[in-house]
């Protein structure tokens, strides 16, 4: 292979496995889902002749994170894809069966054709802060579930039993708070965010803290792209004469419920939110609607904000 030809490279990664898919050889292979396995794949992929060009594999609930770390160290060019987007693009060409290999090819084809811009993995800190937000996220689900379960519950045994497990979340779920408080408290960077983004009325620490851990592209991106990796950009469904309603979609789902609901409460305590509703909903627009044309405003103001690192101020925020 010569020093010229642009390798791309895709990863199915499992708990146990990495399979590699190699484009243009087509050549496939793989290595263990461990240090040594890494070790292997770095090894393989640096003997190309000037290296892949580009690397990409699924976000797998954290088990990529050490190979893209590795990666990283290793100065080899990769992105972590949505597995919507890989498993879209695979029916797109045709590639219907699934299997780790079939996969591998697949996000080969895919860093090929589409080419995702690389990224740096995100900092110690980050991943640590992640983590904290996503199990207490966890625990709101189990306590959810376990309040609905109290509540056709007909055993006192069992009523009792649900009882104490939800005392006990209720525990957990405060510790878990206390440990956001002082990963905040830890980092200069997430402080002053924290502090610019509770100016704002209507943002409390559910969105602020969902918006550090899962929107870090928060302060760098035009509000156009914002939107629509947030899936609040309304897309166009036409075809030919017919115009279909715009709609919502896709998107990154646990941020978007976040700012839903506080767009909500920014329509009745936010001068800025509130007008812009009210103008809206005046117009003709249904709420639901208007209230989606919100968590827009609300995020480019957030966006604007976190970019110039000022604090929230009242008319200004009107041009944002």
């Amino acid at each position: 292979m010569n020093a010229t030809e642009k390798v791309h490279v895709g990863i199915d990664v499992s708990k146990a496995r990495l399979d590699v898919a190699m484009l243009p050889s087509g050549e496939t292979f793989a290595v263990t889902n461990d240090e040594d396995g890494i070790q292997t794949l770095l090894e393989k992929l640096l003997q190309e002749a000037a290296g892949p060009t580009l690397v990409v594999l699924e976000a797998t609930g954290g088990l990529q994170r050490p190979l893209v770390a590795a990666l990283f160290a290793s100065r080899i060019a990769s992105a972590v894809v949505n597995p919507r987007q890989s498993r879209d693009f695979a029916k797109a060409i045709g590639r219907l069966a699934k299997t780790d290999r079939i996969d591998a090819l697949v996000l080969a084809r895919f860093a090929e054709a589409v080419r995702p811009e690389p990224k740096a993995p995100p900092k110690t800190e980050a991943l640590e802060f992640q983590a904290i937000v996503a199990r207490r996220r966890q625990l709101i689900q189990m306590m959810t579930a376990e309040k609905n379960r109290l509540g056709a519950a007909t055993s006192r045994k069992v009523r009792s039993r649900l009882e104490a497990h939800i005392r006990w979340l209720e525990k957990e779920l405060a510790r878990i708070d206390q440990d956001l408080d002082e990963a905040i408290a830890d980092s200069p960077t997430f402080k002053e965010s924290e502090t610019l983004l509770r100016s704002v009325p209507g943002v409390g620490p559910v969105l602020c803290r969902t918006l550090l851990a899962e929107l870090p592209e928060l302060g760098s991106l035009s509000p156009r792209e914002l939107s629509a990796l947030l899936g609040v950009a309304p897309i166009n469904r036409d075809s030919g004469t017919l115009r279909g309603r715009r709609s919502v979609w896709g998107g990154r789902a646990r941020v978007r419920e976040a700012l839903y609901m506080a767009a909500l409460v920014a329509t009745r305590y936010n001068p800025a939110i509130k007008e812009f509703y009210g103008r809206l909903v005046a117009s003709g627009k249904p709420k639901k609607v208007a209230l989606v044309a919100c968590m827009r405003k609300l995020l480019t103001i957030l966006n604007a904000m976190i970019r110039e690192r000022t604090p929230w101020r009242f008319p200004h925020a009107l041009n944002s």
